[in-house]
């Protein structure tokens, strides 16, 4: 679905990306894990298109309208409610009438779909951000972090809906931090540092070669063991 091959990327004089190489199967979570500042959502830009200079070649099997995108809670109106926020969505996507209520009980916003988007809390418009980027039921779907700003009961949700979602068709591909979400809900995951993919593959496997007392590492412990840099 995802093939990256050497890609470089600059800003300015300052390397951001340097000989990015990786590939993500169809209908598999895809997690790419590492320090804030490290490259993540650098590399969501080039593959979603919102960066087009760049060196070395992507290559994503997915037409523009096949893909969602939830990067931050940007692009909600704030003053509409959260029902009226997907309705707009579903009219410019010529979404059934009823599918924004059905994705807002998916993320378990129904109750909160006459409350204006200004009145949600910060985990609550992460997960009407969710709602909107799944709302067309997308063949590709990027998520920068989209358990971060929520409570561990909320988070463990997303996550079920997230899995829901592939065995569905769609393939997903997300950032974390978390390395303990990444190793119950990816299939295989890349570790970035300071623009440079330092280790990928399956999370277990790389769980087991960082780890001889914890069952899951933390990620600052597998980056200390993998760099010397303590995050």
């Amino acid at each position: 679905m995802i093939k990256m091959s050497h890609v470089e990327k600059s800003f300015g004089k300052q390397p951001v990306l340097s000989d990015i190489s990786l590939d993500v199967k169809e209908k598999e979570i895809f997690g790419l894990l590492g320090p804030s500042g490290a490259g993540k959502t650098t590399i969501i830009n080039i593959l979603t298109n919102q960066l087009k200079e760049y060196g070395g070649s992507k290559e994503v099997k997915a037409a523009p309208s096949e893909i969602g995108i939830m990067l931050d809670v940007g692009g909600l109106y704030p003053h509409l409610n959260c029902l009226e926020n997907l309705n707009l969505y579903a009219q410019i996507y010529g979404l059934p009438k009823e599918a924004p209520m059905e994705v807002l009980e998916v993320v378990g916003l129904e109750d909160a779909a006459k409350k204006t988007v200004a009145a949600l809390s910060r985990g609550m418009s992460q997960r009407l951000a969710l709602a909107r980027a799944i709302l067309y039921k997308p063949r590709l779907l990027f998520l920068d972090e989209p358990t971060s700003a929520l409570d561990p009961g909320t988070s463990k949700g997303v996550c079920r809906l997230l899995q829901r979602l592939r065995e569905q068709g769609t393939t997903i591909f997300l950032t974390t931090h978390n390395m303990d979400e990444a190793l119950k809900l990816c299939d295989r995951i890349a570790l970035l540092y300071n623009g440079k993919i330092v280790e990928q593959g399956n999370p277990n496997e790389i769980c087991e070669r960082y780890n001889a007392v914890r069952t899951v590492p933390d990620l600052e412990t597998v980056f200390l063991q993998l760099t010397g840099v303590e995050l």
